[in-house]
């Protein structure tokens, strides 16, 4: 048919130009002048350049001709080295500018790099000199050596500040001895520059791409050698922090998807969208158009505005949640845009400052979540949707990292409303009141055609009455299981079920490292006794226990014991895992999760019971506020992992030191708090505090180092200095503050040194 039609539109005179190819772009300038729309298509090319940079290990490939150059994705193995005139024949792809995806590099000769172009740091993170030749000037700050299995020898990676920002750039370089030469040397650059890019191909940060040592220009070298600087005591290092932050102010304007008033706003303009950070708690309308100034910035490979406020124009433009497929979300596409997806409820979760719903989508789980904005501090009605529905939920798209290139990403989504769920399908119809209905109908089924024989209507009978008795009792263990009952009543209630499908057997349970449950036989080693065995088996890991049944030595084991032992065990194996998830979520509720102290939530909860107590009975109790001195050091020094090991000693180190109906809770961060009850005074309180105090008179080791910290602690004793729970934690914090002041600086920050039996004996002290 097709050459049909091409015969006759030749024969009118028309070429069936439609079905031919798109010849290829020759020049590399007539490719940079594509539209990314137009690079999308996957227009071919077959363009002489000549070799930048090329890392032959990660198939990246730069080339230049004249002014315009291009980033290549290689499929070469040859060697290229920079100067090569190379042909270079693939097809176009979009991105942050159009790159090209090649089929064939064909190297062509030989010749002279293009002249690199003079940069700056705001020339480059605008982005001006992308995949270009340049020279930059900086100061380098630090200089490693990578190896990787995926690389084939080693590279370093320098870390180079310039007049407008830190940049980091890659040297081909093995060579570790040249490296403490380049530490603080003022130094020129030849390199190619690239950039950084979210999911949304939005330039995050600059990459220079360094091909020799050559490439180095060292102008001034590093006034002092790094490594013979004088001593600085470490809780002094401080001393030499200097800052110069020139970033400008800038002003944006788009809709107001989100808002969490004191906290973050995001605007969306099209398919742009910008999450800003903010302290202001003015009226803002999502849904209106706003204007939003702050400081640009970089959070986790995120673009943000810090420093922000917003101005509501009070003109309504909405934004329709888009529709997103899993896999644009996994890759960071959609970053703070406002989004729809569905997903089948898992769980649902209430929390103090949120209500979380755990979705699943093709096997990816993935959280909606809602937080409590309400000034007064109540909760507002939990919606709750049956486990197993189909929803689709609207909001704010949120990652942990916008790192496209580091594989998928795992997101949630920010609802503003409860009216951000949708339920588009309820929970499968087969469920326990419907199995009920159905055997009702076999029933009368089975009775009108047993009619006609007496014999089999009353066995038929007989059979479905304890049928239907069986799945009664199994439909009451189920709601038992789902209303989380106490699991040793429900696993009674097991035993009870199975005994009756074993017409009056005894039953019972052995919970692993628990208790034994049921009808077991006084005398188990009888010997006149038959005892069948069935695992509790778990969904993973171990057993989680066994069920039994006894029975006369005489009789033979068959296929309706195997299968009553097989129900109870199932119905087991449900009732503990529920239990125990059950047991940790409320854990999860009010303990926190890295010191497994109580969390502020149930602080408060407890201090609010023991402020009614005290008031009923007129008693006395303390509160004590702590506060961690310098605790940032500790994490700026040796990382967050040192800085949760400290948080773990300290708290295992206070409760250690406090009695009986003490409570010991973290506040959040390095904050704590300590609820006294049964004083008679303030001395009573003082002298809890003088022990916490001695939890660091010794040092807390780590791995490689020691650390003696110190904190602050503030004392507000009720009903003297408060009789509300406000009032008495912020008597308490501020008792805290003016005792934190009160100590001399260096007394406050943590001091670590490395421990007696890794020094060298004359370094000992």
């Amino acid at each position: 048919m097709k050459r049909f039609l091409s015969a006759v539109l030749i024969c009118v005179g028309f070429a069936p130009v439609s079905w031919a190819a798109p010849a290829p772009f020759t020049t590399l300038h007539a490719v940079k002048q594509l539209t990314d729309a137009e690079a999308a298509q996957g227009l071919p090319v077959a363009f002489e350049a000549t070799v930048t940079y090329f890392r032959g290990y990660a198939k990246e490939l730069f080339v230049q001709d004249g002014q315009d150059a291009i980033y290549v994705q290689a499929t070469t193995s040859a060697a290229l080295a920079p100067g090569d005139r190379v042909l270079v024949k693939g097809a176009t792809q979009a991105g942050f500018r159009p790159l090209v995806v090649s089929r064939n590099i064909t190297v062509v000769g030989h010749g002279d790099l293009p002249r690199p172009a003079p940069a700056t740091f705001d020339g480059l993170i605008k982005g001006n000199f992308d995949s270009m030749r340049i020279t930059l000037q900086g100061v380098i700050r630090s200089a490693d050596i990578n190896q990787s299995p995926a690389i084939k020898g080693r590279s370093t990676t320098l870390r180079i500040l310039t007049d407008g920002g830190f940049i980091d750039a890659y040297l081909e370089n093995s060579d570790a001895s040249v490296l403490p030469k380049l530490l603080d040397a003022e130094a020129e650059i030849t390199c190619v520059a690239a950039g950084r890019f979210d999911g949304k191909m939005q330039m995050t940060g600059v990459i220079l791409y360094i091909a020799s040592l050559a490439d180095i220009k060292v102008l001034k070298p590093a006034a002092v050698d790094p490594w013979s600087l004088p001593l600085t005591p470490m809780n002094e290092v401080i001393g030499s922090y200097h800052v110069e932050n020139r970033t400008a102010r800038v002003r944006v304007h788009g809709t107001v998807t989100y808002y969490e008033p004191g906290s973050a706003v995001v605007l969306q303009d099209g398919s742009r969208s910008l999450w800003i950070k903010t302290h202001s708690f003015a009226p803002v309308r999502i849904g209106n158009l706003a204007d939003a100034t702050g400081l640009p910035g970089v959070n986790d490979g995120f673009l943000e505005l810090t420093g922000g406020e917003i101005q509501d124009s009070h003109v309504a433009a909405p934004i329709v949640p888009q529709p997103f497929e899993l896999q644009d979300l996994i890759a960071s596409k959609p970053i703070f845009n406002l989004v729809s997806l569905e997903g089948k409820v898992v769980m649902m979760v209430r929390e103090a400052g949120q209500d979380e719903y755990v979705l699943s989508s093709d096997g990816y789980l993935f959280s909606a979540i809602f937080k409590h904005t309400n000034a007064d501090g109540s909760l507002p009605p939990l919606r709750e949707i049956p486990a197993g529905s189909t929803i689709r939920v609207s909001g704010i798209c949120v990652l942990e990292s916008a790192d496209p290139f580091g594989g998928n990403v795992p997101f949630n989504i920010l609802m503003r409303s409860p009216d951000d769920i949708a339920v588009v399908a309820e929970p499968s119809w087969l469920n326990i009141s419907h199995l009920a209905m159905l055997v009702g109908l076999l029933l009368i089924a089975l009775l009108m055609v047993g009619v006609r024989e007496w014999l089999v209507e009353r066995r038929v009978r007989r059979q479905i009455g304890v049928l239907a008795y069986v799945e009664q009792r199994r439909g009451r263990i189920l709601e038992d299981i789902n209303n989380s009952r106490p699991l040793s009543e429900i696993l009674e209630r097991i035993t009870e079920l199975v005994s009756v499908k074993l017409n009056g057997a005894a039953c019972w349970c052995q919970i692993v490292d628990g208790a034994r449950l049921g009808n077991s036989p006084p005398d188990l080693a009888d010997t006149s006794l038959r005892i069948e065995e069935q695992p509790i088996a778990a969904r993973s890991g171990p057993a989680l226990g066994s069920i039994f049944a006894a029975f006369d030595s005489y009789t033979k084991p068959c296929a309706a014991e195997t299968e009553a032992l097989q129900m109870g065990a199932g119905l087991a194996t449900l009732a503990i895992e529920t239990s125990r998830l059950y047991s940790d979520l409320v854990h999860r509720s009010e303990f926190d999760l890295l010191t497994d102290i109580q969390n502020r939530f149930s602080l408060e909860r407890h201090l609010e019971h023991l402020i009614q107590s005290a008031r009923e009975s007129a008693g006395v109790f303390g509160l004590l506020y702590i506060d961690l001195n310098e605790f940032k050091q500790v994490n700026d020094v040796y990382g967050h992992r040192a800085g949760d090991l400290y948080l773990q000693e300290v708290a295992a180190r206070m409760k250690r030191q406090l009695r009986p109906g003490d409570m010991l809770a973290r506040l959040g961060g390095d904050e704590f708090a300590v609820l006294v009850p049964n004083v008679r005074g303030r001395s009573g309180v003082e002298e809890i505090a003088r022990r916490l105090e001695s939890c660091f008179d010794k040092p807390f080791p780590g791995e490689g180092y020691e650390i003696r910290g110190s904190a602050s602690i503030g004392i507000a004793l009720y009903p003297e200095d408060g009789a509300t729970k406000d009032s008495l934690l912020s008597t308490a914090d501020s008792a805290m503050y003016v005792t934190k002041q009160s100590q001399p600086r260096h007394e406050r920050a943590p001091k670590t040194r490395q421990p007696d039996h890794e020094l060298a004996p004359e370094d000992r002290p």
